[in-house]
């Protein structure tokens, strides 16, 4: 294959299995590779079906320990936007946003293209670090060699990797960063309605989404089941190019993604018992690691729920 069409192939394939949650275990101890895990979407969920892009969500609609409900029409969540079609952005356009958050890597931009926006939204760029899985996926998909990608990605290899970039969501201070002046411009009424995205709209934003729906109230049951929904959404889209990937000779055993591809309960729980060794909870990761105040707090809460 020509070394242009390696790289395209290599990158519109990873656009759809790279970045963009029970303790954490060694390498020895994790889980085999096995099929997604999908969860049924509850009927408050409201999913936004487009032509470019398959994991985008209004955030609205969830009740807090309270009571209280998440405002709908305020925090989308979603996959890379590059993709998109004139209908995909005429849709967007009735949402009214102002504010598009990409928490891509230059590099992910660089393959996949930048945002396809309505008229008149800010895109704001805050690239959060994925300790280069983007890159290292590439490079092991287009050498097409089975025992460089067994090497890299199987016996658990890919897992520990997962559950090391939900760590560094935790340690990295301009992670920390990017994910804080987000939360702030959702406080600001200025900023909203917003949207963040990554490329598979379910680690980097996976993350944001149950840390804002903690923040305001949501049960930490209620927010886990809103990040695992990400299976849900891509699983069809996933299994299309593990197919694409082994038709095309790239890989003899595409199903060492699977763990690349979805999330799973112990990658979150890898940021949460970080968040909770270095500021002793969850609420210390807001107040101190993120730096947002009572009063930072106090507006999420006016501006999302009723």
């Amino acid at each position: 294959m020509h070394a242009a069409r390696i790289r395209r192939a290599t990158g519109v394939a990873f656009s759809a299995v790279a970045l963009g949650c029970l303790p954490t275990s060694a390498v020895a101890d994790a889980p085999a590779a096995r099929a997604p895990v999908t969860t049924t979407a509850p009927s408050t969920v409201r999913h936004i079906p487009l032509q470019g892009a398959v994991n985008v969500r209004d955030l609205g609609g969830y009740r807090t320990e309270r009571g209280r409900q998440v405002r709908y029409g305020q925090v989308f969540r979603a996959d890379a936007l590059s993709r998109l079609t004139d209908a995909d952005v005429s849709k967007l356009a009735t949402l009214d946003l102002r504010t598009a958050v990409d928490f891509r890597v230059p590099l992910e931009v660089e393959h996949d293209g930048p945002d396809r926006l309505p008229a008149g939204v800010t895109a704001t760029s805050r690239p959060v670090d994925d300790l280069d899985l983007y890159a290292q996926t590439m490079a092991v998909i287009g050498s097409k060699d089975p025992v460089k990608q067994q090497e890299m990605l199987g016996g658990g290899k890919a897992e520990k990797l997962m559950r090391a970039i939900y760590r560094n969501f935790v340690t990295s201070p301009e992670n920390r960063r990017q994910f804080a002046a987000t939360l702030r411009d959702i406080a600001r009424h200025r900023q909203s309605p917003l949207l963040y995205h990554c490329t598979s709209g379910k680690d980097r934003t996976g993350w944001l989404s149950y840390l804002l729906l903690r923040a305001v109230g949501v049960p930490a049951t209620t927010a886990t089941h809103d990040f695992l929904l990400s299976n849900t959404y891509r699983a069809e889209s996933d299994r299309k190019t593990r197919e694409r990937l082994k038709q095309a000779g790239m890989m003899a055993n595409p199903d060492l993604l699977i763990p690349v591809q979805e999330v799973r309960e112990d990658y979150l729980q890898a940021a949460l018992d970080q968040a909770e060794q270095d500021y002793g909870s969850l609420d210390g990761y807001l107040t101190d690691g993120l730096d947002l105040d009572a009063s930072t707090l106090a507006r999420l809460r006016a501006r999302l729920l009723k």
